[in-house]
């Protein structure tokens, strides 16, 4: 027993200043190198690298609990119905007011030299194009053969050459789609090319109407005829409202609203020509159809939106907003009007968050996506690049968004992930987001703000903490020196403590054996 201790005590006396200074700086270049790896893979993943690899791969290995057991049924059949939930909430849509490619995004795109559309964007637009626009019997018919193929192409020259080839055999309301949405430089054009498709388009719905009862390929065909007329007629009320004929717009998005309700097509309900309709409505200020058509589209069965949500809450805040005051509200209470509409912005703000920045202008704008995430940052932009005009001309609105819009976090339970009004936020919208926006140029916005992991402030504090002693023993070696021997002497004196007592209590011979062994 002896003869260890004074074999550690040799070799404490035995130790210089400098391995000490290679201990502490060798400790703190580990613990840097830890700290730099967890920060970066916290920000592209958003979570610790070892607290995952702790949940994933060592707790089953110490015993951690199966979530397949029987006792733990009904609680894996909670987490399957939120991760069912997840799934959904996470879905990408196509962004109901999307810019034309050519005469909106592209002009962009000459006059600063950005880009304002992904590639994931880009190609989740162009497997639409070939969900609505093509089938199966498209072999049929060469010009459809050809744009069948034009669909699938990524360089926009190559589509553009395949649409005028297709032309030239026939009349295709597909290519002069193609066309108008890329080739063409402004409003006025596009519209002049969908005016042609719409006549090639109509032609081509009445001869598949006629046949669809003839087996499932007519079908089939006068499916994709129905959604090409739809995206045609859609396209043409978005030329009329931004060239200023909104009563025009107001009256074949009505019209196409009605051809929905009517068509039991799943695809046309991708559309939301609703959004298209409240938009314009909300233009021409005719207020009270546009709450006739929220009571059609606000219900619980129905998909939610930010569009929907906030233009529920102008409404209710354009009865109160312009007598509204928060000096007077705090003296006399909320009128129960007043409450509706504070009621109304905070369930808005708990389905998207984002918004009222955008709304404030507390956050700069960007050209919306071609598809948005809803309860994302993306939707976020998309209502407020169309709506903000909305919000600015009614008077006091934006003054009772700025006044109440925070309040909405107060009521949201806490742990994030309990819902209050809607189910919880979504987990996935940050990395969807980041695929469907510029992130170069553009900030995207998060929520909830993650705070920073255990193990990124752990490895942090003793990266600090490694690199103070390093230095403190480089410049005073002697003093660290003795500060080292006694914290190691001190470190270990319980353990020599139980030595002697293990020593006292067993007979001499026995501890020699024990030693020896």
């Amino acid at each position: 027993m002896f003869g260890t201790e004074s074999s550690l005590s040799m070799f404490l006396n035995t130790l210089t200043p400098k391995f000490y200074v290679a201990l502490t700086g060798t400790s703190s270049l580990i613990s840097g190198l830890i700290l730099i790896f967890e920060w970066w893979y916290f920000r592209k993943y958003g979570t610790s690298f070892i607290e995952q690899v702790s949940v994933s791969h060592l707790r089953p290995l110490l015993g951690g609990v199966d979530s397949s057991s029987p006792s733990n049924s009904s609680a894996s059949n909670g987490e399957a119905d939120s991760s069912r939930q997840n799934v959904s909430e996470c879905k990408v849509w196509r962004n109901p007011l999307n810019l034309f490619r050519g005469a909106e995004y592209n002009r962009y795109t000459w006059v600063t030299g950005r880009e304002p559309l992904t590639y994931y964007d880009m190609n989740l637009s162009a497997q639409d194009h070939q969900t609505f626009f093509t089938c199966d019997s498209d072999h049929l018919r060469p010009a459809d053969a050809i744009m069948q193929k034009a669909w699938r192409e990524r360089n926009p020259q190559a589509r553009i050459s395949a649409a005028h080839e297709a032309l030239e055999l026939e009349d295709c309301a597909t290519a002069y789609i193609l066309l108008a949405e890329e080739e063409a430089t402004t409003i006025m054009e596009a519209e002049r090319l969908f005016k042609q498709a719409l006549k090639a388009g109509e032609g081509c719905y009445r001869r598949s109407q006629q046949l669809q009862h003839h087996g499932t390929q007519y079908e089939a065909q006068h499916r994709r005829d129905t959604n090409v007329l739809v995206y045609i007629k859609r396209r043409l009320a978005m030329c009329s409202r931004k060239l200023g004929r909104t009563r025009e717009a107001v009256k074949m998005m009505r019209d196409l609203c009605v051809f929905q309700l009517m068509k039991e097509f799943p695809l046309l309900s991708m559309f939301n020509i609703h959004e298209n309709l409240l938009e314009s409505l909300l233009e021409l200020q005719n207020y009270a159809d546009v709450q006739a058509v929220l009571a059609k589209y606000d219900d619980i069965s129905l998909p939610k939106s930010a569009t929907i949500c906030y233009t529920a809450a102008l409404l209710k805040a354009r009865a109160v907003s312009d007598k509204f005051s928060p000096e007077a509200a705090s003296r006399r209470g909320l009128s129960t009007a007043e409450m509706n509409a504070v009621e109304a912005i905070h369930r808005a703000v708990e389905f998207n968050p984002h918004v009222p920045k955008y709304l404030l202008e507390m956050k700069s704008l960007i050209l919306p996506p071609e598809h948005i995430l809803k309860r994302g940052d993306s939707e976020a932009i998309a209502y407020a690049f169309f709506h903000l005009q909305h919000w600015k001309r009614v008077e006091g609105a934006l003054n009772l968004l700025h006044c109440t819009w925070e309040g909405t976090f107060r009521m949201i339970p806490y742990p994030l992930e309990k819902g209050h009004l809607f189910y919880p936020y979504p987990i996935c919208t940050e990395t969807a987001d980041r695929e469907l926006l510029p992130t170069v140029f553009h900030e995207v916005s998060v929520y909830p703000k993650k705070e920073l992991p255990f193990f990124i402030l752990f490895t942090a504090g003793l990266c600090s903490f490694t690199a103070m002693l390093a230095l403190l023993t480089h410049q005073f070696p002697e003093l660290m020196g003795v500060f080292a021997k006694a914290f190691l002497s001190t470190l270990f004196a319980p353990l020599n403590f139980i030595m002697e007592k293990v020593e006292s209590i067993l007979p001499s011979s026995l501890w020699h054996q024990l030693t020896r062994i």
